[in-house]
């Protein structure tokens, strides 16, 4: 039996889902495991062309945009591996990254869910993978004084593996069991904030919430929304794609 599921939501992501999974077809012997792609009724040629290229993964293809959640929900709910890897299609992984978080999980029983550091593509930390719950008080701090101490944890060791409140949907490192006794995603979020719930309800159940940051991977970041500045000119996102993704950003949090 394999040992990892790799969940990847597609919407537009383009050429960086063809890149995503050439990472992935690269990593096979690291790891037994099995790719599912579910696309949410990309108007791009990204998922006929990834179709054709990786012929050996599985494929589901949704007629509308379920959101992020839910679509991720159809292939960990068909799962039958100890570990799921939930992964943005814009990011990249190097050897070695899936085996290590696979060794951490299996001798750390308590860890419900891990992610290693998160590099945008200049380098710098994407600090949505390491993250404080957006408490009234953590908020006030970030938004009104600029002080992200709470809401971005950044008086922790950054160097060495230690507990977070949340780690980011573009790539979360998950048990299997943990989630049997959690539930998935809430569906009712459409776009954004699914993962600082799901890590909640982890915590709840007390299990941990990790950081790793021994290992890796890049995220482009904002590629399918195209609302980030540092990718607007790599995505495709309409203007009303973009209006939408503001809008479920501000209404979630």
């Amino acid at each position: 039996m394999n040992k990892l599921t790799v969940s990847i939501v597609n919407y537009n992501a383009g050429e960086y889902l063809i890149k995503c999974l050439e990472s992935l077809r690269s990593l096979k012997n690291e790891l037994s495991m099995d790719i599912v792609v579910v696309d949410n009724a990309s108007i791009d040629s990204s998922i006929n062309v990834a179709k054709k290229k990786f012929p050996e993964f599985k494929y589901i293809i949704n007629k509308k945009n379920l959101g992020f959640g839910k679509a991720h929900n159809l292939a960990i709910k068909n799962a039958k591996t100890p570990y799921i890897l939930v992964l943005n299609p814009d990011c990249r992984m190097g050897k070695g990254v899936i085996p290590y978080l696979y060794e951490f999980m299996e001798s750390n029983k308590d860890v419900g869910v891990c992610s290693c550091r998160v590099e945008k593509e200049d380098g710098s930390l994407d600090k949505a993978s390491h993250r404080g719950f957006p408490t009234p008080w953590a908020s006030f701090l970030y938004f009104f004084l600029k002080n992200d101490r709470l809401y971005h944890l950044t008086d922790r060791n950054m160097s060495a593996p230690h507990e977070v409140d949340s780690v980011v949907g573009a790539f979360m490192f998950l048990r299997k069991k943990t989630l049997d006794e959690t539930g998935l995603f809430d569906e009712d979020y459409f776009l954004y904030g699914e993962d600082i719930d799901l890590c909640y309800r982890i915590k709840e159940k007390s299990y941990k919430v990790m950081y790793v940051p021994e290992v890796k991977i890049i995220h482009a970041k904002g590629v399918s929304s195209g609302i980030k500045k540092h990718s607007q000119e790599k995505s495709i996102a309409s203007k009303h794609s973009k209006f939408v993704s503001i809008g479920f950003f501000y209404s979630t949090m």
